[in-house]
């Protein structure tokens, strides 16, 4: 009897050891709303730059989600980058973006530091935040920059919100801020200015190499021609 019991409490030790941990992992995973200003100025600019640069005309500013874009903010703190995208409008300091379109920038989520989720929009409302692609895309802040590439808690973070936005959604592609001109000359492009057109480099080659061996198990796509 001593060693029945003694197999047991073994078997029991190894199973919460192991197959439970992906599930505590989950289980702990937790997004919090932290909500911009979505008012009348914003859905009409944002209607407007559905028409004028991706030529959809649509009553509402939603878009249906397919793809996910990754990004840095290279702004340092999570209140700092809630009040660059709170206001409807484009600060006047973003000159080379404003002949586009006097929307401000935003993004659905943003991930902090320590790889808290914050939501800033409801997943399918329309956010500005990667030239081309706004309509069909969800974007996902970072905090951080070239010079405080992202953490393993933002790895971590990131992983589990693409799985989550993916049971949602059919999504089909995830890709870095830095590819999305690869998608030019697809079907998904939508800009109506062929010149305009911003260099970018976030969210770091090396963050998307770990981001795609971790989700690989999804069979999401990355960008056009990618290696």
């Amino acid at each position: 009897m001593i060693k029945k019991h003694a197999v047991k409490l073994m078997f029991l030790i190894l199973l919460c050891s192991t197959a439970p941990l992906n599930l505590r992992a989950q289980s702990t995973f937790r997004i919090f709303d932290k909500p911009i200003i979505f008012d009348a100025e914003r859905k009409r600019l944002s209607l407007e730059y559905l028409e004028k640069r991706h030529g959809l005309k649509q009553d509402q500013p939603t878009i249906k989600p397919i793809m996910i874009v990754l990004h840095w903010t290279a702004i340092p703190t999570v209140e700092q980058t809630f009040d660059a995208f709170n206001k409807s409008r484009l600060p006047g300091a973003r000159k080379e973006i404003a002949t586009a379109s006097s929307l401000n920038v935003s993004s659905q989520f943003v991930i902090d530091r320590d790889g808290t989720v914050f939501r800033l929009l409801p997943d399918t409302v329309f956010a500005r935040h990667v030239i081309g692609l706004n309509y069909c895309a969800i974007g996902v802040e970072n905090i951080g920059s070239e010079k405080n590439p992202l953490t393993p808690a933002q790895l971590v973070a990131n992983e589990e919100l693409i799985r989550y936005l993916k049971r949602k959604y059919p999504i089909q592609y995830v890709i870095g801020h830095y590819e999305y001109t690869r998608f030019k000359g697809t079907d998904l492009w939508k800009e109506s200015d062929p010149t305009y057109n911003t260099q970018k480099t976030d969210p770091g080659v090396d963050f998307m190499r770990r981001i795609r061996e971790r989700i690989k198990d999804l069979n999401i796509k990355g960008a056009p021609d990618h290696k």
